[in-house]
């Protein structure tokens, strides 16, 4: 234990001695009611009662709170029991993400790593995959025991609904096969149509296990089980939000009664529309789920669905999907191209490869659906036809558009359509609405907006959800489709925005800080202008593990992944906001990765990891750390629990130093006289409006792992140019490294009050990697380059004025 009494003394810096018993420190101001060393810093079990107070959340005792985390897990997309694309009714996703026997080690090393804040992954499918009405309870109540062991080892979570690209049988994840039955597709011609790209889903004949990196009967020449992709398809996976089949489902789910009202669906007794259809069936599926898990302590909220997409709503050209905003990767057929397909049509599309300096080009015409095979089930028309959208002209064999502004327009009334305001907000609202009431009105709400989109302006309170938290998500566009980070980095988000190319472009892992801080504070503000002040929580980010053509798992050598992490991570840090890690997936492993679409994210795999019966599981035991990947850059302090408004916090990873400035909020907007600020900022948030402090006890997570061989220095440090630290008064830290917390107790709580402290290591780590950026690669040879081009100039000027002298003599 160190304990240490930071003072206004010119020195201020102070090195504790491991030996001492932590103390307490009598104070005058009676907001300390508890004993600072009772809890820990990263402790969010139900004794925590988090709630949210503008854009923060809080404890019971009125301290404003950081979550931060991790998706549990990548492998909840996929069964226990995956034969994809067979027996869709028969699978099962208990043990997803692990078996209950194993929680308890996984549950400990991410309390050991500080990562405490879980977004729980589920999907509709996993819930109702027999068919409508039909769920699975067995699954339901493995949830509830794996949920419920969170508070023991300080975890709480909100559960996230997932899905991308709608389903895993049209390419992605989420909603159950039968969906697509209802709306009339046959799953069984998805691929060969073009209505669907499923081949990084699909496990090769043969293939038993496809979670061992041990080679067996099934695997192809490049040893591909599922997930395996070939490289000329890697990141093809989203372009699948542009086919046929997902686009259609999304838009019959949100807006099937503006848009395919013909479509309706035998219910029992009675006829509904196959929107009305599908929202009920979510709706009843998500009900179950409530009530499952809903009353359960560690649930602290719910997220309706994963990255949304409005299908073909909005779309403006039938003719071909936007650049600027729709992934062109591999054959990319048009709107009305993908209805000709699946209507049996052979059909020759634009097929795109990467490039530079724009990311993919049109390079080539593929035929898709040679055998001009249908992908609607029993003779159907295409709804598209049915509905006048397009039609087939017979005597040039081609289709036609016939309403070109369909998806822009209401087909009935003829008013502009908007896919937020006229079919999402409504639905989340009546989501939300059924959710609390069963799970309680205390219950926090995770949305989101379409992915890579800012939150909408439209998005006013009255759409708002009662106990709402913005979950965006972040990833780097650039290093994502690529696969690949290095000293180039560039802002996707700006470019997709119109901004000056020279002013994307970043250099050095300096550049690449700036360049990922500059999106998130995007991402961030954008919210807080939207939504007011409500809190914001990156709800997935992360990077790819296999970049760089897979090198660091041939070498060894993961300084690459450590600089995106950290650069990412820092990002965060300067926003001042929480975050949930992609992913945790102890499925993972360095052949196969993630074993879906290809990917290969987790930071952690059990593979690697030692056997539970040579684990510790306390809060000190290295042995859990094994199985994980670049530990130093995402096991990092932060500051959990803040007895104040925190406003600056900087933390650099080579050294182990953090920087942290937090301000005692007001009681009133009159007592802070605060004038209005203009555009709401990261690092200005508001200092009024919080519930009373009950503790003056601010706790920061130091990691065992940092401090194991170091000791933590504390200090005030002076502002430029005083003799004075601005801490007047006293402030008493103790570090207590078996609950890996720093616990600062203020004397002074007026509000007003600002406090600044700088934490360090004494010895400072060792360095991870180099602070570059171009000055400091290349500044040598810029300085020559300059001095020589300014003597070229001078010696230029020269000989012409020589010249201009001799003429005019």
């Amino acid at each position: 234990m160190q304990t240490s009494r930071i003072t206004d003394l010119d020195a201020s810096f102070v090195l504790v001695d491991n030996d001492k018993q932590p103390t307490t420190t009598s104070s005058p101001n009676p907001v300390n009611v508890e004993q600072q060393w009772a809890s820990y810093a990263h402790d969010w079990s139900p004794s925590a009662k988090l709630s949210i107070h503008g854009r923060h959340f809080v404890d019971s005792h009125g301290r404003v709170c950081q979550l931060r985390g991790v998706n549990v897990a990548g492998n909840c997309k996929t069964p226990t029991n995956d034969t994809f694309p067979d027996n869709p009714t028969t699978v099962t996703f208990v043990n997803r993400p692990f078996p209950l026997e194993e929680a308890p080690a996984h549950f400990a090393r991410l309390r050991r790593w500080g990562l405490t804040f879980i977004r729980f992954l589920v999907t509709w499918e996993a819930v109702e995959h027999a068919g409508p009405g039909q769920y699975d309870m067995e699954y339901l109540e493995y949830l509830r025991q794996i949920i419920s062991l969170l508070p023991e080892y300080g975890l709480s979570c909100f559960v996230a609904l997932h899905q991308d690209v709608w389903s895993r049988y049209t390419g992605g994840s989420g909603a159950p096969a039968w969906t697509l039955e209802y709306v009339g597709f046959n799953i069984d011609a998805l691929e060969e149509t073009g209505a669907a790209w499923l081949n990084g889903l699909k496990v090769p004949q043969g293939v038993k296990d496809q979670h061992t990196d041990a080679p067996h009967d099934g695997e192809d020449s490049e040893g591909h089980t599922r997930g395996d992709i070939k490289k000329e398809e890697r990141g093809l996976w989203p372009t699948g939000y542009q086919k046929l089949a997902a686009a259609t489902m999304a838009t019959c789910f949100w807006a099937g009664d503006t848009f395919t009202p013909k479509l309706r669906v035998q219910r029992g007794e009675e006829e509904v529309s196959i929107q009305t259809f599908l929202q009920d069936a979510f709706m009843n599926m998500y009900v179950q789920l409530a009530k499952a898990v809903g009353n359960l302590p560690a649930v602290i909220g719910f997220e309706m669905m994963n990255e949304p997409h409005r299908g073909y709503v909005e779309l403006q050209n039938m003719h071909g999907w936007d650049y600027n905003t729709d992934l062109h990767l591999g054959p990319i057929p048009s709107p009305l191209q993908s209805f000709m397909l699946g209507a049996g049509h052979p059909t020759e599309v634009q097929y795109y490869s990467r490039s530079f300096p724009m990311p993919t080009r049109h390079t080539h015409h593929v035929l898709l659906n040679p055998e001009g095979r249908t992908v609607w089930k029993n003779g159907q028309k295409c709804i598209w036809e049915q509905h006048g959208v397009w039609g087939w002209d017979e005597r040039t064999h081609k289709g036609v558009v016939l309403r070109e502004s369909y998806f822009k327009k209401n087909p009935i009334t003829g008013k502009p359509v908007d896919w937020y305001t006229d079919f999402y907000y409504p639905f989340l609202n009546k989501w939300a609405a059924t959710v609390q009431n069963i799970a309680g009105q205390d219950k926090m709400v995770f949305v989101e907006p379409i992915p890579n989109e800012f939150c909408p302006s439209s998005w006013t309170p009255e759409h708002q959800p009662k106990n709402m938290v913005y979950a965006p998500h972040w990833y780097d566009l650039n290093a994502l489709f690529n696969k690949a980070f290095g000293d180039f980095s560039v802002n996707v988000q700006g470019l997709s925005r119109g901004m000056f190319l020279p002013k994307a472009l970043y250099w050095g892992h300096i550049g690449a800080r700036d360049n990922f801080s500059l999106q998130m504070r995007n991402i961030v503000e954008a919210g807080y202008r939207s939504l007011g002040e409500r809190p914001v929580l990156i709800g997935e980010c992360g990077i790819p593990m296999d970049m760089n053509g897979g090198e660091a798992f041939r070498t060894d050598n993961w300084s690459w992944q450590s600089k995106m992490m950290d650069a990412m991570l820092t990002a965060l840090d300067r926003s001042l906001i929480g975050f949930t890690l992609w992913n945790y997936n102890p499925d993972n492993s360095d052949i196969h990765g993630d074993t879906w679409n290809g990917e290969n994210f987790s930071f952690f795999a059990q593979r690697r990891a030692l056997p539970a019966s040579l684990l510790s599981l306390d809060q000190t035991s290295a042995t859990l750390d094994n199985g994980g990947r670049i530990l130093r850059a995402f096991v990092r302090p932060y500051p959990a629990k803040v007895a104040g408004v925190p406003v600056k916090w900087n933390y650099e990873v080579n050294t182990g130093t953090c920087e942290f400035e937090w301000v005692v909020p007001y009681s009133s907007a009159e007592e802070a006289n605060e004038e209005a600020k203009g555009a709401p900022k990261v690092d200005q948030p508001p200092l009024t409006g919080y519930p009373p402090l009950k503790s003056n006890t601010t706790e920061i997570f130091i990691p065992h792992m940092l401090t194991q061989s170091a000791s933590v220095v504390v200090a005030t440090p002076k502002p430029t140019g005083s003799t004075t630290s601005p801490t007047s008064t006293e402030l008493t830290t103790t570090y207590n490294p078996a609950v890996q917390t720093l616990y600062i107790h203020q004397e002074d709580m007026t509000p007003g009050r600002r406090y600044s402290i700088q934490i360090r290591l004494d010895p400072p780590l060792k360095p991870l990697f180099p602070l570059n950026d171009l000055w400091t690669d290349y500044g040598p040879a810029i300085t020559t380059v300059g001095v020589v081009l300014f003597a070229f100039v001078l010696a230029v000027l020269g000989l012409q004025t020589g010249a201009i002298e001799v003429r005019s003599s």
